[in-house]
């Protein structure tokens, strides 16, 4: 599906360069709190605040946020400082609540994002209204579910729709809290280039340590901007102490970033870019080639299986072969990671050939 939407840089709350920056604590803890902060991180010129109100977790009796009540602070955050203000819905009732009090623009989470009939309560409580809606990837990597959310709020009229890339839950042992998943979010990029992209480097990292690189793969991937937590004092934060900055070191994050264009009208650049993208399509022709080779014979591979009553799937031949490739590609300075997904990808349409 074609999303109608409007880009982030209409809307009329961000300027450019890039990056866009939203920030604010992960949750709303007192008005004393909520404005501290917001003071300072209006001092260095971000224009968009965040705070949780409603705090989904994991377990219930931890803090699940101050309900309300944490609206009128935003309320009085847009009052004094100018900020536009923005918080997470989950439920038809957050939204009526956020519009009651004046919210600029409202996110989903990755909990929620994955749940259509959340997901469509959302979108029915905010038709009719121009609110601008920033959706999250879902908890697990599933593109199509990422745009589900996203049609079903456009297909309830509303056009300011934008992303927020947090990472992906995995059982793996990064140092991260979520594996980044470039890849998905590179991929939603390419079918929808007009859609604002914000990358959340906080939920990403889990740890401030891990800010700024994070931060800087966003930027180098085009991106358009970054949702940061930020606490005028983090180590007594009330939720996720550990990924929140204070303004002052936000302040230095953000200028720390090496911003590159997403394109060039120099006549040199195109010049050389242009002839490495030639080459780059000369090689691809190529590679379809040799696929289209390699499928031939794995197709007489199939046949020469069944006139010898032979099984398809020859497992211990697939692990070594895999075993083999992951090794050579180490030497040419190529992932494991990488090699992997192509030549599972091979096998896996080698199969469906040799069934035929």
């Amino acid at each position: 599906m074609n999303l109608d939407i409007i880009p982030g840089t209409e809307w009329g709350f961000f300027t450019l360069p890039r990056p866009m920056c939203i920030a604010g604590p992960c949750s709303a803890e007192t008005e004393e709190q909520v404005m501290e902060t917001a003071e300072g991180l209006n001092a260095f010129g971000i224009h968009v605040f965040r705070a949780g109100i409603w705090k989904p977790r994991t377990h219930p009796g931890s803090f699940e946020g101050v309900g309300t009540q944490g609206l009128k602070w935003l309320r009085k955050v847009k009052e004094t400082y100018g900020m536009k203000v923005c918080t997470e819905v989950a439920s038809e009732k957050h939204v009526l609540e956020c519009i009651k009090y004046g919210v600029d623009i409202v996110w989903v989470g990755a909990r929620t994002s994955a749940n259509p009939f959340l997901m469509q309560e959302i979108a029915d409580a905010l038709e009719g209204t121009d609110m601008p809606v920033l959706v999250k990837n879902p908890v697990n990597p599933d593109l199509d579910l990422w745009i589900g959310a996203l049609e079903r709020l456009n297909r309830a009229g509303l056009r300011k729709l934008g992303v927020i890339h947090r990472g992906f839950s995995t059982s793996a042992a990064i140092p991260y809290r979520n594996d980044p998943g470039w890849k998905l979010a590179i991929e939603l990029r390419s079918r929808y280039p007009r859609m604002t992209f914000f990358a959340d480097p906080s939920h990403m990292a889990g740890d401030r340590k891990y800010l700024q690189e994070l931060s800087q793969r966003a930027m180098d991937l085009g991106l358009d901007g970054l949702m940061v937590e930020s606490h005028h004092c983090p180590d007594c934060a009330w939720s996720d102490a550990k990924q929140q900055l204070t303004p002052k070191d936000l302040q230095h994050l953000l200028e720390s970033l090496v911003i590159r264009e997403n394109t060039s009208e120099n006549d040199a650049y195109r010049e050389g870019i242009d002839a490495l993208r030639a080459r780059i399509d000369l090689i691809d022709e190529n590679l379809l080639k040799l696929l289209k080779d390699r499928m031939d014979v794995s197709r007489a591979i199939g046949e020469y299986k069944r006139a010898h009553n032979v099984a398809i799937l020859q497992t211990g031949r697939w692990e070594q072969l895999l075993g083999d490739m992951v090794s050579r590609a180490a030497e040419l300075g190529i992932s494991a990671e990488t090699i992997t997904a192509i030549m599972t990808a091979i096998h896996d349409e080698s199969v469906r050939v040799q069934k035929l």
